[in-house]
């Protein structure tokens, strides 16, 4: 007996007629398994897939988001706002997927599938902005520039590479900036290079240096770098506990929180789960196991 009636399948239709056929063809016969009624449907433009989950997400038990980090943002703007949320299932199907590597969730589509409809049901935070919502980051300064700056032909040929390179071409120019953060009840006051919120544990396909940041707990991790150092952002890449926190240069700090609110000198573009979507200023607030999210039983 299928364990969902109803389930949605949201999938890119930018891959190609051929690459689409491929891949359903992997997943879909697992998921057929689970879930009683499929509905496909295929995305064609920005968008489509925030829309398709608006409109059909309350009459759904399971939505199976089959995308990158974009497809799988969209998605969650679709579904943040209805007051009946379905399960949701993120297999992956883009460049880095880096909520699903948050989640255990194999990169291998079969194995993802399989172990997914195997696997627990996870309470997860979601952080809700004047704009929407977000589940893995939003950033300001160098994360920021660092999209913004990524060629599309370095993406096209190298992958989750080219956002290294861009992250290389943009630490040299990178100057910084003034602002004001409101952490719940305390206001903070510097400058930076990069103000980073957190609820996942991975960005671009690299864990975030702090080992204690978890997608249940209620609140974000901030990041603060103060510094453009190509010798800081290895030491932070490559820490492994929280007892190097305690020897940390003193151009790194970080913070939790459940609510934020962050001004800057000047209007500042804004990185939200590698997409530069809104600007600063910009008040964040985290919302406790907002969804429902398959993942793998031993995550």
């Amino acid at each position: 007996m299928a364990k969902y009636k109803k389930g949605m399948l949201i999938y890119n239709g930018n891959a190609g007629q051929k690459d689409a056929e491929k891949t359903l063809g992997i997943c879909v016969p697992i998921i057929s398994l689970h879930v009683e009624q499929l509905l496909l449907l295929q995305t064609s433009k920005p968008l489509d897939a925030q829309k398709y989950c608006r409109k059909h997400g309350e009459d759904m038990d399971i939505v199976i988001i089959l995308g990158g980090d974009g497809t799988v943002h969209e998605c969650i703007n679709g579904l943040g706002g209805l007051i009946q949320r379905p399960v949701i299932a993120i297999l992956p199907g883009g460049t880095c997927n880096d909520f699903s590597r948050t989640l255990g969730i194999p990169q291998n589509l079969k194995k993802a599938a399989e172990a997914l409809f195997a696997g627990k049901i996870q309470g997860t935070d979601a952080a809700e902005t004047s704009g929407g919502y977000f589940l893995n980051f939003w950033g300001i300064g160098l994360v920021a520039e660092t999209s913004e700056n990524i060629n599309d032909t370095e993406k096209a040929l190298f992958g989750k590479v080219s956002y290294f390179l861009s992250a290389f071409r943009t630490i040299k120019s990178m100057k910084p900036f003034h602002f004001k953060l409101k952490l719940d009840d305390t206001w903070i006051k510097d400058e930076a290079i990069m103000v980073l919120i957190a609820n996942g544990k991975i960005i671009g396909t690299n864990v975030l240096p702090y080992p204690d940041i978890k997608i249940d707990d209620g609140l974000a991790d901030i990041f603060i770098i103060k510094e453009a150092s190509f010798s800081l952002i290895k030491e932070v890449m490559t820490m492994k506990d929280n007892i190097e926190w305690d020897h940390i240069d003193s151009q790194l700090m970080h913070y939790q929180a459940s609510s934020m609110q962050i001004e800057t000198k000047e209007e500042m573009s804004v990185d939200t789960d590698g997409e530069v979507y809104s600007k600063t200023p910009e008040t964040i607030t985290i919302l406790h196991n907002h969804f429902q999210m398959l993942a793998p039983k031993d995550e």
